[in-house]
């Protein structure tokens, strides 16, 4: 197994825990860069500012993400890397 793994998957339980931390989403700016983008439900958002502002806009406060597979691989010769997450968002319903 090659460091891209390790690091790989620390980055993804470190992504996850944070995510899932009460206010926490706020805190996700810092592993964006302006050339990011993420997809979310069909809506598209590019550089670090929109992607937070739409993580921290989601209409719930709580949840858990429960990972099934993740993959990961080198991408160039910077020491970049791929990393493939499915799984399960768990969401907290008020009462």
């Amino acid at each position: 197994m090659g460091d891209f793994e390790s690091v790989g998957k620390a980055f993804v339980g470190h992504y996850y825990k944070t995510f899932d931390t009460p206010g926490g989403r706020g805190q996700l700016a810092a592993l964006y860069q302006e050339t990011s983008m993420l997809t979310w439900e069909g809506q598209k958002m590019q550089g670090a500012q929109n992607i937070v502002q739409k993580l921290t806009s989601l209409p719930f406060q709580s949840c858990t993400h429960h990972v099934s597979t993740m993959d990961c691989q080198p991408s160039g010769q910077t020491g970049g890397i791929i990393v493939s997450v499915t799984g399960q968002l768990l969401v907290s319903q008020p009462s």
